[in-house]
C-alpha cells in the first residue's frame, strides 16, 4: 500500500545529491555571491549563520542555513537600488545581508532518518527547502583529496562542523511519487479540475508592460517556485518570465530589466530582437501548459520532465486559467494519505 511506501525514510532520497556549496552571511559579499554562482553549475548557493563558542561546550554547534541566493536576487538587488545601477562595483561590495530580505524560504533542517511523510507535510505547510546533511563513508585517502578540491575558492565552503548537506526539494519528492504512482490509483488517472487543484490566483504582466513592474512579481515566483506570466490585452499566455531564465543570465541583465518591457526583456534574453511581432506565436509554447481535463500524472510528468515546479493552465484558445504547482499536487497526496490511514 502506499501508505507503507511512504514510510521510507529521507535518505532514500538523497542518495547521490551533491553537498550544498555556502556562504557566511557574517563575513560574505553581494560579489561573493555572485563569484560562487559564476564559479559552479548550482543554480542557487546556501548562505549559512554559524555560531562556534571557541572552547565552550558547543563549539560544534550552532550551524544553521538560513536561506539560499541565486542569480534573481543579485539582479533584483541592482535593479531596486538606482546607485547599484550606475555603479554595480558599489553594490557588489555590500556585505551578503542586504539579500536576507529577499531570500525566498523557509528553510528547514531536517534529519536523513525523518519520514517522506514528514518531508511532504513540511512542503504542504509551505517549506520550499529542506536541509538533509549527507550520510557519505569515504576513506581516509579520499577525504583528503575531497578536502583538497574543496579548498577553493576560499569563501565557499561545503562543511559545516566536518559535516555535509544537501537540498531535498519538491522535484525530489515529486518523483519519488511518480516512480510508485500505481501504488495510488485512482489518483493518477483524474483530471487537475476534478481534483480541485488549479489555482485562479498567479502572477502575471503585460507584455507590454516595463518590466522593472514584474519585479516583485518575479521575486514572488522565485518563493513559491513558479513564474510569471506574459499575457496580452485578451489574457493569452504568451510566454513567461521564469526566475530560472533570469539565472542563467549575468548581472548584466539588471539594466535590461530596469530599462524594458516585459516582452523585450524576454527577447533580450534570448538575444533576440524585440520588434518581432512574431515574437507572441513563436515563443509562446516555451510556458509548460495542459488543459483543465489534463491528468494529475500527466501533469506531474510534464513538469518533472520540464524541470519546473508548475504547468499553466489554458483553454484551446491559449487563454489562461490558472496554474498546478508542485505544492497544490503534494497536498492532494497528503490528503490521500490521510484518507487511507481512516
Amino acid at each position: 500500500m502506499a501508505t507503507g511506501l511512504l514510510g521510507h525514510k529521507v535518505a532514500d532520497l538523497c542518495l547521490g545529491k551533491p553537498a550544498l556549496r555556502s556562504l557566511s552571511v557574517v563575513s560574505a559579499t553581494v560579489g561573493e555571491a555572485l563569484a560562487a554562482l559564476n564559479s559552479g553549475e548550482d543554480d542557487a548557493i546556501s548562505v549559512w549563520s554559524c555560531d562556534h563558542s571557541v572552547g565552550g561546550e558547543n563549539k560544534e554547534a550552532g550551524c544553521v542555513c538560513i536561506g539560499k541566493i541565486c542569480m534573481v536576487d543579485i539582479i533584483s538587488y541592482l535593479c531596486e537600488v538606482e546607485e547599484n545601477l550606475s555603479s554595480p562595483s558599489l553594490g557588489l561590495a555590500a556585505p551578503l545581508s542586504v539579500l536576507l530580505s529577499q531570500i525566498p524560504g523557509p528553510i528547514r533542517h531536517l534529519e536523513p532518518s525523518s519520514s517522506v511523510v514528514e518531508a511532504i507535510d513540511l512542503m504542504a505547510q509551505g517549506v520550499q527547502n529542506l536541509v538533509v546533511p549527507i550520510e557519505r563513508v569515504r576513506s581516509s585517502s579520499s577525504r583528503r583529496k575531497f578536502h583538497l578540491q574543496k579548498k577553493t575558492p576560499p569563501a565557499i565552503t561545503t562543511l559545516h562542523n566536518a559535516q555535509e548537506f544537501c537540498w531535498l526539494t519538491q522535484e525530489d519528492v515529486m518523483r519519488y511519487l511518480l516512480g510508485s504512482i500505481g501504488l495510488f490509483s485512482p489518483l493518477p488517472a483524474l483530471s487537475i479540475h476534478a481534483l480541485g487543484i488549479i489555482a485562479a490566483e498567479f502572477s502575471a504582466v503585460g507584455y507590454h508592460s516595463p518590466a522593472s513592474s514584474a519585479l516583485k512579481a518575479i521575486h514572488r515566483s522565485l518563493a513559491d517556485q513558479t513564474s510569471v506570466a506574459v499575457v496580452d490585452d485578451d489574457g493569452v499566455l504568451i510566454r513567461e518570465i521564469s526566475p530560472s531564465a533570469l539565472a542563467a543570465c549575468d548581472e548584466t541583465v539588471a539594466a535590461a530589466v530596469a530599462a524594458l518591457s516585459a516582452g523585450e526583456l524576454m527577447a533580450y534574453i534570448d538575444g533576440n530582437s524585440s520588434s518581432s511581432q512574431s515574437l507572441r506565436m513563436s515563443r509562446r509554447a516555451e510556458a509548460i501548459v495542459c488543459h483543465p481535463g489534463s491528468s494529475l500524472a500527466a501533469v506531474m510528468i510534464q513538469a518533472i520532465a520540464n524541470r519546473v515546479n508548475y504547468v499553466w493552465v489554458i483553454e484551446d484558445d491559449w487563454s489562461l486559467v490558472g496554474i498546478v504547482t508542485f505544492s497544490n499536487i503534494l497536498e492532494v497526496f497528503r490528503q490521500y494519505l490521510e484518507e487511507s490511514e481512516t
